[in-house]
């Protein structure tokens, strides 16, 4: 019993320690938080299995272009039925039928991208054994045939699929990438959004300490007559706004960690604390560059080619559908006996040729309202393209005018913290000699607390800045290069 009661006491002092740790903190870069966010985050994944999909349907379509090679058996097919036979007299009996019959077929088959057809090399073998009385059994060999299946007339899918696919499969890289930039952009904010509770609960902290201090000074000056009652009112007022303030501060500093966690992937024992990043890039981007490398890279110029490639092509199937015709034609050998070996001696030609169609007569205009409808939808497209053009191009242009002013909008608002700081922490001794009233020192707090916002915002808005132009042109200015992912080893 004392053992067993000093081992529980001792597991129970192993564990204290456990119970009685901190939540752990962690000290957080803006580049940390966005490399985080392109691994773990969620909005990652799906840009990721986006990705997958796309490169999983254009490999389907390379296999398209090679041979398939096909095996078609049957081994066996057993049948003992009745079947109906009809008599020199016209009369129906039925028979007895009792038998085997085995098959199989090898083939080789090839797209023709150039005319839409398809040819195939086929060898095959059929044996047929009757059962019962008078049994006996027959092979049919067809060693080698040519077989070809050729539309005339008709719309060539696999060359339009040439020329489709790969502008889908580029568009969806770029689409990746623009999505992965995507990606730290939202990581840009939400780490903002808790630098900004962050400072927002340091200027709660810092106010609410100043505002006890300040109201314990008023209180004193009040006794000795140096300062009025309403003086006395305004510092005590003061007082239990910061203490409001803090409350608040507070709440919004949990929500926005709780956001960045979450986003990142962090346990929630794990507190953020993320850094104001000094390190900015003096990069100048000129628009026409901008505007020259989007097009290049971004998946916009790239969707805008596949939609007109599937106008093109939509019009194309319109028109062959007006009428069909097909060519089916096979050349071989073929050979027949009792046993195995004989049916690959003696053999025959073996050859089809049908040309089949299909030509309406009076369909009263619907295929060709259906070339219409599609040469409408064509001009459509087109004139939604120079749109969607001149929309693209003129956001470009916005956000590249953007991104320059705001470099020298986060210039002045450093400056201006610098300022605000030191003004406020001189009126703060000036006030305690009793130099400047209360309302002069709660505008300097007020001054102070707005330029430091103002300054982690602007910090905020020339970072989202960056990277909406980075997402857009696929470009890593910082580098000078592109943006680009090793495709192959993200699909393992």
């Amino acid at each position: 019993m004392i053992k067993r009661i000093i081992t529980v006491f001792f597991y129970i002092a192993a564990l204290l320690p456990a119970f009685g740790q901190e939540a752990e903190a962690l000290n957080l870069s803006l580049k940390d938080a966005m490399l985080r966010a392109r691994k773990n985050s969620v909005d990652a994944e799906v840009a990721l299995n986006q990705l997958k999909s796309a490169y999983w349907s254009y490999r389907s379509y390379r296999a398209e272009l090679l041979p398939e090679v096909s095996l078609n058996a049957s081994v066996p097919s057993y049948h003992k039925q009745y079947s109906p036979y009809m008599n020199e007299d016209g009369s129906y009996s039925f028979v007895a039928n009792n038998y085997l019959q085995m098959s199989g077929a090898l083939s080789v088959t090839q797209n023709i991208w150039l005319t839409g057809g398809q040819i195939s090399l086929n060898t095959s073998l059929d044996f047929y054994r009757q059962l019962g009385g008078g049994a006996f059994s027959r092979y049919m060999s067809i060693p080698v045939a040519v077989t070809l299946r050729q539309p005339i007339f008709g719309v060539n899918n696999i060359k339009w699929n040439r020329k489709i696919e790969p502008v889908k499969y580029e568009e969806a890289k770029a689409q990746f990438l623009s999505a992965s930039e995507g990606v730290a952009q939202l990581a840009i904010q939400y780490y903002f959004s808790l630098l900004m509770a962050k400072e927002n609960h340091q200027i709660a902290v810092q106010n609410l300490e100043n505002a006890e201090r300040l109201y314990e000074v008023a209180k004193e000056k009040r006794e000795m007559g140096r300062i009025s009652q309403n003086d006395l009112l305004q510092m005590e007022l003061n007082l239990l706004n910061a203490k409001t303030e803090m409350t608040d501060c507070e709440s919004n500093l949990k929500s926005s960690m709780f956001q960045l966690q979450s986003f990142l992937d962090y346990d929630s024992d794990v507190v953020l604390e993320p850094e104001i990043p000094l390190d900015v890039p003096e990069v100048e981007i000129n628009y026409g560059d901008a505007l020259e490398k989007a097009l290049a890279n971004n998946q916009f110029s790239k969707n805008m080619l596949r939609v007109q490639l599937e106008a093109d092509y939509n019009v194309a199937k319109a028109k062959g559908a007006q009428r069909e015709i097909n060519l089916f034609a096979q050349i071989g050998y073929t050979g027949t006996d009792h046993n195995f070996a004989g049916s690959y001696q003696n053999l025959k030609d073996n050859q089809i040729v049908e040309i089949g169609f299909e030509i309406p007569l009076v369909d009263w205009g619907r295929r060709k309202g259906l070339v219409k409808v599609a040469e409408s939808n064509r001009r459509l497209v087109e004139s939604q393209v120079r749109q969607e053009s001149q929309n693209f191009n003129q956001n470009l242009f916005i956000l590249v005018e953007r991104y320059g002013n705001q470099l020298r909008q986060l210039q002045t608002a450093k400056r201006a913290d610098e300022i605000a700081q030191k003004r406020y922490a001189t009126n703060v001794e000036t006030f305690l000699i009793g130099k400047i009233s209360t309302l002069d020192l709660n505008d300097s707090r007020v001054k102070k607390d707005e330029a430091r916002r103002e300054y982690v915002n602007e910090l905020y808005l020339f970072w989202n800045y960056f990277y909406q132009i980075r997402s857009l042109t696929l470009w890593d200015y910082q580098n000078n290069t592109g943006i680009d992912a090793d495709f192959e080893a993200l699909m393992k």
